[in-house]
């Protein structure tokens, strides 16, 4: 298993920040089913404190898990925040009393949710705010997203958002939101067996605009397969640090934000960074989508 400290060298532009290309993800410090409080808050703090240590400069969040639980527990971890740390929030949902998730896209919710995050995150502007498309809860699909995206913009004009995202979006989506505004990431499901996003990343990458994978490790169902097993086996490394590794070999442009609420599985997820595949490694997790 590979067991260097830190972060390699691997750096991609978000927006006007450069970010390194291994980031978290911080849905998982939220209770079960990212509602509630955690099993363990100390452990969350410390998570997230030793991710930043070594080298993580790339927060994922949003003010609906929990709701507001994570958010509170990243600021509590980290403010006063370190100057290179780029803090990415979503917006677009809700969630209702039973931990149901709600769509949430008129321009009275989606400026209360601004300033919510940015009020719990303790943060003066938002650096990327991705607008969730909520159009169907088993992914993405076709929708107009002009007006919410009109209200950000609207909102970035006045300073308190600096750069403007999207999140389970189809290419379509894609292509008539940046007619509205500047699209600097892209946040979709994809990982080893799922990859209906292949050609959007490529044009995006063409393009210089970030495609940040959420489940890349396979989210609530994580990736199994007896020939990604045998690969880890072949480079002593975990199946899931083949998956993340493969994922930083797939586009210069993806960025990684793998989550967990354990300082064990943090750092094997940030090692997957100093591994590198070997073309005949590449060839048979090809197969696998």
């Amino acid at each position: 298993m590979p067991n260097q400290t830190g972060l390699p060298h691997q750096v991609a532009p978000l927006g006007s920040f450069t970010v390194n290309r291994m980031g978290y993800g911080a849905m998982q410090l939220a209770g079960p089913h990212v509602f509630g409080p955690p099993r363990d808050r100390d452990e969350a703090i410390a998570v997230l404190r030793e991710a930043v240590a070594g080298g993580v400069n790339h927060i994922d969040t949003s003010d609906y898990y929990g709701p507001f639980v994570v958010n509170e527990i990243i600021r509590e971890a980290l403010d006063p925040y370190p100057a290179d740390l780029v803090l990415v929030t979503k917006v677009g949902a809700l969630r209702g009393d039973d931990g149901s998730w709600k769509p949430a896209f008129s321009k009275k919710q989606l400026t209360r949710a601004i300033h919510d995050n940015l009020r719990r995150l303790g943060r003066e502007a938002i650096d990327v705010v991705n607008l969730r498309s909520m159009f169907s809860q088993m992914g993405p699909a076709e929708g107009s997203l002009d007006e919410p995206l009109a209200v950000l913009a609207d909102l970035q004009k006045e300073g308190v958002i600096r750069h403007i995202g999207l999140s389970n979006v189809t290419a379509k989506q894609v292509a008539d939101g940046r007619r509205i505004t500047d699209i600097v990431c892209v946040q979709n499901q994809y990982n080893l067996v799922y990859r209906d996003d292949d050609a959007l990343i490529d044009s995006l990458a063409a393009d210089g605009i970030a495609y940040v994978p959420f489940f890349p490790l396979g989210g609530f169902s994580p990736i199994q397969s007896d020939r990604l097993s045998q690969v880890a086996a072949d480079l002593g490394a975990t199946p899931m640090q083949v998956a993340l590794a493969w994922l930083l070999q797939r586009a210069p442009n993806i960025l990684l934000i793998p989550g967990t609420s354990s300082r064990a599985h943090l750092r094997e997820n940030m090692a997957a960074a100093h591994l590198t595949l070997p073309p005949e490694a590449i060839a048979q997790l090809e197969a696998l989508g």
